[in-house]
């Protein structure tokens, strides 16, 4: 039992859990966040997550534990109860894989049709076809997915169930690059950037797994961390194959314990923001990765850039592998 109790909470952070419920909080310290507490009614903040230890305390209200003890409180849920629930949210059903699987390859078919999504690849500095194919990057125009799906038998509730629609039938990533998230064969979520001015970032509902194509890069000695998938489709196109992506500045749980398999160095390439808060993410995760017998090593790209930004304006693989060999502890 206590085996299977933390194979599920490795399946769902306790953090990531929370802001999929729409919980808010702000960073304090490096491993911290504070936000208002879920479990009782307050106006100042006194709910903190511990990313590091994947548990919380309420100064409010006292409650404090686990993701499962918090599942308990906030869904009034017996312990078995409690894995149950968890159990249905992180774990597809064979339905569900099948889903995102047919709505994954039915993006990859639209994207030559639609000019626009062509045309936002090459200022991202995408043109690689045969990296394009690779990575199964899909577009969605919106308006066709329902009606693709339900034809092939799916029902309006699984849709929404998963999010790939919204309540009034529309395409959730309407208008976005799509990029497949797996996890070994199976599609586990799907990730859209918008080409307009939407909110850039937007996932499906559930877990984004561990790091992006980490099984290509799993018996590497030294890995290259990127934030983003434009990140690492430009890195990959810049002819470096030992990249892997986050998803993001946080890692979960799983992510990280991925980096700290085996002996390696690992290669900090977060953006370089206005607000430093890139740099402050991969400092704070350097020293953690330390901690833990990895050696990190932090990439400083010039002011403002990302590594997309890096190579679409002007740089090349060779400046990179410069700035790599030039990378800080």
């Amino acid at each position: 039992m206590g085996e299977d109790v933390e194979t599920l909470k490795r399946r769902m952070p306790l953090i990531e859990y929370l802001r999929q419920h729409n919980w808010k909080g702000s960073p304090v310290g490096h491993s911290e966040f504070v936000g208002l507490c879920p479990l009782h009614e307050e106006t100042q903040p006194s709910f903190y997550a511990n990313t590091r230890k994947d548990v919380f305390y309420c100064h409010g209200c006292g409650q404090g534990g686990d993701l499962i003890r918090f599942i308990q409180l906030s869904r009034h849920l017996s312990f078995r109860q409690s894995l149950a629930c968890l159990d249905l949210q992180t774990t597809p059903s064979d339905d569900s894989a099948a889903v995102l699987e047919q709505t994954a390859a039915f993006y990859q078919q639209q994207l030559h049709h639609y000019p626009e999504a062509l045309s936002y690849l090459n200022t991202r500095g995408l043109h690689d076809p045969v990296l394009i194919r690779e990575l199964d990057i899909g577009y969605a125009p919106g308006g066709t997915l329902r009606r693709s799906l339900t034809a092939q038998g799916h029902s309006f509730a699984v849709l929404r169930r998963l999010g790939l629609i919204n309540a009034r039938g529309a395409d959730a990533l309407y208008r976005r690059i799509v990029f497949p998230l797996y996890k070994g064969q199976h599609v586990i979520n799907l990730y859209g950037r918008s080409i307009g001015s939407a909110f850039a970032h937007r996932f499906l509902p559930g877990g984004k797994g561990g790091l992006y194509a980490w099984e290509k890069v799993r018996n590497c000695s030294e890995v290259i961390l990127v934030e983003g998938l434009f990140d690492y489709a430009a890195l990959r196109q810049a002819g470096f194959h030992n990249v892997t992506c986050s998803l993001g500045t946080h890692l979960n749980a799983d992510q990280f314990r991925q980096l700290c398999e085996g002996e390696r160095t690992v290669y900090l390439t977060f953006d370089v923001d206005q607000n430093q808060s890139g740099q402050q993410a991969a400092e704070q995760l350097a020293r953690r990765l330390v901690a833990h017998g990895i050696s990190a090593r932090r990439v400083l790209l010039p002011e403002g850039h990302d590594p997309n930004s890096f190579f679409v304006q002007g740089g090349d693989a060779h400046q990179f592998q410069t700035l790599l060999e030039a990378a800080q502890p």
